[in-house]
């Protein structure tokens, strides 16, 4: 799998992504946390404009087959890093941060559901870029808390969405 900046031209598959995302969510017991809309349209149009929306890419099984690996591919995950600090983190409840440090902050990760591991792609990127990583998820996805504990991540708290959501905060430092 790739990683890049995503485009306009991206625009409807990450509608798709965030689609089949949403529906995966559904099934697994999260229906609430990205409802029907989430993230919206306008969401990701700001963040792709300010160069925070990234598409995780991976060849085509066709191409693969017809010898034209690496060549052909398409967008199966997407995900916003940002570098700034986040606001919703500033305050934190029931527990901690583990550094006060800069930090990148990764939101919005979804998959189309076609390949694993897009997670872990997104943090094989952005860890050579900054060492120390938040991201926060809903109490109900299960999924993405097994996944950010098998990756090294470890919950440090709630914080609180602009809305007043709460969502449990994880911390990652790199050992590097």
């Amino acid at each position: 799998m790739r990683i890049r900046k995503a485009n306009l031209q991206d625009f409807p598959e990450l509608r798709r992504i965030y689609r089949a995302a949403r529906e995966f969510m559904r099934t697994h017991g999260n229906p609430n946390q990205w409802g029907n809309t989430s993230p919206e349209e306008e969401l990701l149009l700001r963040d792709l404009r300010e160069g925070h929306l990234y598409v995780v890419t991976a060849e085509s099984e066709a191409a693969a087959d017809t010898g034209l690996a690496g060549m052909e591919t398409h967008p199966v995950g997407a995900f916003a890093l940002f570098t700034e600090p986040d606001p919703t983190y500033a305050v934190i409840e029931d527990g901690s941060w583990l550094s006060d440090t800069p930090y990148a902050t990764i939101h919005s990760i979804g998959s189309d559901g076609s390949r694993h591991r897009i997670l872990t792609a997104a943090l094989d990127f952005a860890e050579p870029l900054f060492h120390h990583i938040r991201i926060d998820t809903h109490a109900d996805n299960y999924v993405m808390q097994q996944a950010l504990q098998k990756a090294g991540f470890s919950r440090r708290g709630i914080i609180y969405l602009k809305n007043g959501d709460p969502r449990i905060a994880y911390e990652r430092l790199s050992r590097r």
